[in-house]
């Protein structure tokens, strides 16, 4: 669905979510979200009290369709100028000034003073070194490991996660050892995974993960399928897109 809005640049379209309650700029060029975000958005559970942060927000995608959710404050992180100001854009576009903040630094270096309930974050999954990058440089940086890597993440959720908060992420299913090698060394343990397959017959390309410091067990959710055998998204695929915990 397009729509116009004055707060829109020329290089950037205008598109609707969650049957058109939030509505997202994008860069045309640059960086574009995927599926993960929606993904990563439908398995966080919040409470109205949660203080949130994201780290590396991108364009703010992941905080603004979290927004139907309950919760007390965003407080959303993204190192690249251009994001930040789109994030904003967002923010302002959908009324969430309240509710949802951003704030541009490097996540490495971001000093609250306070620590969250709950942490989030979509993080650049190709290692530096590895993969082709995109002639965008905002684009490389939100998917290449150019400006912090999954360690890096790691270290500051758990430096700024309350003793009984929970993290979520999304990654690449590949990668998965250095995630819990992450997750290990910064004394993090998983709670719940979940893999998200293209296919039923296919191999998990990303999972979806909460960690906290407490669990003593790992609970393997039923795999998230995309696609049916006609190549048409999944019934649970078509209800998260909708935004199916929405409740008006």
């Amino acid at each position: 669905m397009k729509l116009s809005n004055p707060l829109k640049g020329e290089d950037e379209s205008l598109d609707a979510f969650y049957l058109g309650r939030i509505r997202v700029l994008q860069k045309k060029k640059g960086y574009r979200f995927s599926v993960d975000a929606p993904l990563l958005a439908d398995f966080i559970q919040t409470r109205h009290s949660d203080e949130i942060l994201e780290l590396g927000a991108g364009n703010g995608i992941v905080s603004l369709l979290l927004s139907i959710k309950p919760f007390k404050h965003i407080t959303a992180v993204e190192i690249q100028e251009s994001l930040t100001d789109l994030a904003r854009r967002n923010i302002k576009l959908n009324n969430l000034e309240e509710r949802i903040s951003v704030v541009r630094e490097d996540l490495c270096r971001y000093r609250p003073g306070k620590k969250f309930d709950v942490i989030f974050s979509n993080p650049p999954y190709i290692q530096k070194g590895k993969g082709h990058l995109s002639s965008s440089l905002e684009k490389s940086i939100a998917k290449h490991e150019l400006k912090c890597d999954i360690f890096d993440v790691m270290k500051k959720t758990a430096q700024l996660l309350n003793s009984d908060g929970r993290a979520c992420f999304v990654f690449l299913a590949e990668r998965k050892e250095d995630f819990f090698q992450a997750v290990k060394k910064n004394e993090l343990k998983i709670k719940s995974l979940r893999y998200v397959h293209p296919r039923k017959e296919s191999p998990p390309n990303l999972f979806l993960t909460e960690c906290n410091f407490f669990s003593k067990k790992v609970t393997t959710l039923p795999p998230f399928v995309l696609y049916n055998e006609q190549g048409k998204y999944m019934n649970e695929a078509e209800e998260i897109f909708r935004g199916r915990s929405y409740a008006p």
